[in-house]
């Protein structure tokens, strides 16, 4: 049996789910059932063998999430051995012809060479088992794939490699990036067989997930949850009726998709009804794409949508230099005083208004919404702070959909500052996204939401230690769809010179920053005490002895020359407001404006 062939010619039916499964059938002992390829071969074979009864076709080693299995006295090999081993003696007992795949889960790791490491060790560990079959599933991202998918290539031409993505209902993964996005890049790498969906859904939202997916270059496969999971007594269920989920399974058939199986919460009954509706079923017709459906932006007036006004970004793009300037938000919810500061920052000639989001991890009036506020009665463009410390995926989408309504149109994201160690008790961090997931989802909201697009911005930490590695990640900020930069302030030879280097390397706009001086002490705390600033020796010691009016004309004085200074390396000047100082910010303003 050729899997080519019974993917074209029939449906072909993978197997259900193994972890929830495992857990209905021996409870509280489960665990990480990874780990009963060792203590209970027996139970997993079994478990494999009732879905090969039930009609599957194809089965998945138990290896989804090895890694949590791993360690002490138990190692990879040993785990992924014995997967195989089970999954391979199930097809010899029940004697049938029946593909086994090596099933891989999200690899953990912080960056991508980590991930990739994950990936590679366990591939190479199913190779030596001899797999041919290949899936990775419930990806959030493409990270590391096709890399991975290029070493099977190399070791093994014939392989077959299948992906499939967890996405919510909205078409979004966990990581924020959008289905289409991650559906085209598997099947541009030109190494992938098979592209699909799995998990995070249930069936009725997936079919409508793949009704919307577009025409497929690649065999599409189908591995819904069996509903939505309510949770009794620290257990929990799911309550789906599996001739339901056939019927939706077969809704997918007829939409073009030619994979089948069962993800989280199916048991061997889902697999049966499922091959007992498709049977010998050929493949209907093709994807094809159906256009909107309420979360998609493609509809047939959307060209004529009048789109909002973005003065701060057309000037940008026209060439012009730009000034934004950073306004604290109040600590309390009295907002006169800081509408009146940003009233004088914009008759002073400023082109935005940017308002940071809880800074230093400590609440402040939210910065979104005080930005709206800011766009509603002053007219100036603004850019608020969006960090992802805070807010789960949730959150952050119906915080971007607010913002977008009230005509906001430029966002700096940021990864955000950690909770003060002395708070961590009582004020949990998130940390959903990072910020270039956290741009990569915004991007994809512009291509599959929004009419009228979000213009990402990105920090620069110009005194970062290791400079390289920030442009490498700033280059990895562009790639998901950051626009241009604001920069930490240029106070030390150093960081003029990381900014000349980040204008040689970097695509996207800069705004240097620039923070003005106030005090010798305001120096020495912001060189000791603020995390991504630096002020040079000299730039203190000018400080030295100044009263406070001295002081104010010095920072003035000084601000200017460094703003004539970094302007031949920079698109425009981004300005941070001491102690809300906004008379001196004025003076400022007025004065590099004729930069």
């Amino acid at each position: 049996m050729n899997i080519n062939s019974l993917i074209n010619e029939r449906a072909c039916v993978f197997d259900g789910a193994m972890g929830t499964y495992y857990t209905s059938l021996y409870g509280g002992e489960a665990g990480a059932c990874e780990g009963a390829n060792l203590s209970h071969p027996e139970r997993i074979q079994k478990i494999h063998e009732e879905y090969i009864r039930a009609g599957a076709k194809a089965i998945r080693t138990n290896t989804f999430n090895t890694w949590q299995s791993a360690g002490g006295e138990t190692s990879m090999e040993q785990l992924v051995r014995a997967g195989w081993e089970n999954a391979m003696a199930a097809v010899k007992e029940a004697g049938s012809e029946v593909f086994v795949f090596a099933d891989i889960g999200p690899a953990p790791g912080y960056d991508t060479e980590e991930i990739l490491a994950h990936y590679q060790e366990i591939v190479r560990l199913f190779l030596d088992c001899g797999a041919a079959y290949f899936l990775f599933e419930t990806l959030s991202d493409f990270c590391g794939i096709a890399e991975t998918a290029r070493l099977i290539r190399a070791e093994k031409p014939d392989a077959f490699i299948m992906v499939s993505f967890g996405i919510q209902p909205d078409g979004f993964s966990r990581d924020g990036m959008h289905y289409r996005s991650l559906l085209k890049k598997a099947e541009e790498s030109g190494l992938i067989d098979a592209v699909g969906l799995n998990c995070v859904s249930g069936a009725l939202h997936m079919a409508e997930l793949v009704r919307e997916a577009g025409e497929r270059k690649l065999p599409f496969g189908v591995m819904p949850n069996a509903g939505y999971p309510i949770v009794r007594g620290n257990r929990t269920y799911f309550e789906s009726d599996p001739y339901y989920f056939a019927e939706q399974i077969n809704d997918m058939a007829d939409l073009g998709a030619s994979i089948f199986g069962g993800c989280c919460g199916t048991t061997p009954q889902y697999i049966r009804a499922v091959s007992s509706e498709l049977g010998l079923k050929r493949k209907s017709k093709p994807i094809v794409y159906t256009g909107r459906s309420g979360q998609t932006k493609k509809h047939s007036d959307a060209d004529d949508r009048p789109r909002t006004e973005n003065r701060f970004f057309e000037k940008l793009e026209a060439g012009k230099k730009v000034i934004a300037v950073e306004l604290d938000s109040p600590r309390n919810s009295e907002t006169d005083r800081f509408m009146h500061g940003a009233a004088q920052i914009k008759a002073a000639g400023a082109d935005a208004l940017t308002i940071a989001d809880c800074p230093i991890a400590r609440a402040r009036m939210d910065s979104s919404i005080l930005a709206c506020k800011v766009r509603r009665e002053l007219g100036i463009d603004v850019l608020p702070h969006m960090t992802c410390r805070d807010r789960n995926i949730n959150a952050t989408k119906a915080l971007l959909l607010g913002v977008h309504a009230e005509n906001i149109r430029n966002v700096l994201v940021i990864t955000g500052d950690p909770v003060p160690s002395a708070e961590r008790d009582e004020v949990r961090s998130v940390y959903q996204f990072q910020s270039v997931k956290f741009a990569s989802y915004i991007q994809g909201l512009n291509e599959e939401v929004f009419d009228d697009p979000l213009r990402v911005f990105g920090a620069l930490n110009l005194n970062a230690v290791n400079f390289d590695a920030e442009i490498r990640k700033s280059l990895r900020k562009e790639e998901a769809g950051v626009c241009g930069f604001l920069t930490q302030p240029v106070l030390t030879e150093r960081a003029f010179e990381n900014l000349k280097q980040a204008r040689e390397v970097l695509h996207g706009y800069i705004l240097g920053g620039i923070i003005p001086i106030v005090s010798e002490r305001n120096a020495r705390f912001m060189e000791h005490e603020v995390s991504g600033i630096n002020v040079s020796d000299r730039l203190i010691k000018l400080y030295e002895g100044k009263d406070r009016e001295e002081s104010e004309a010095l920072a003035y004085e000084v601000s200017c020359q460094i703003a004539f200074r970094i302007g031949e390396f920079t698109d425009g000047f981004y300005l941070m407001t001491p102690f809300s100082r906004t008379e001196l910010m004025s003076r400022i303003i007025r004065t590099i404006s004729e930069y």
